[in-house]
């Protein structure tokens, strides 16, 4: 069998560290990009629908929402509805820097894709989204502790 997941995780490793590189200047560090850009995208997401977008761990995703708000890119309001849920707003700081952070996903999604058909992008989207739709069974589960059975 070919190893695909190889592939994908040298191709999510290199934009993460590309990233990385380029988001420095910006005090943004270890992936801290991508939870500015979901919470800019959704205003008054909790913290634990954020971990589930970006497949990480609840004490994950709760240390760099920690570091955003105290470096000013994010702030925690309370939910009026559900005391315990803290809303995840971006600050104007995360605001303006937004636009930049979405047109270096543009332009990385733009060339790794350089060369492919409009078919064959239509193609590669829907069987990375039938693997992604795969892992989530493992992932809904070893999130609830279960152990997967090789």
């Amino acid at each position: 069998m070919k190893e695909i997941l190889r592939e994908i995780g040298a191709i999510a490793r290199a934009l993460d560290s590309i990233s990385n590189m380029e988001f420095k200047e910006l005090d943004l560090t270890k992936g801290q990009y991508l939870y500015v850009i979901r919470i800019c995208e959704n205003p008054g997401i909790i913290q634990e629908k954020v971990a589930e977008l970006l497949k990480v761990d609840r004490t994950t995703a709760s240390r760099a929402i920690q570091k955003l708000e105290t470096k000013g890119f994010i702030e925690k309001r309370s939910d009026q509805g559900n005391k315990k849920n803290k809303l995840l707003f971006p600050t104007n700081k995360s605001l303006d820097i937004y636009p930049f952070l979405k047109r270096e996903g543009e332009y990385s999604n733009e060339r790794a894709l350089d060369g492919f058909s409009s078919e064959e992008v239509d193609s590669i989207h829907h069987l990375l989204t039938r693997v992604l739709q795969n892992i989530e069974i493992d992932w809904e589960a070893v999130k609830k502790g279960q152990r997967r059975h090789y």
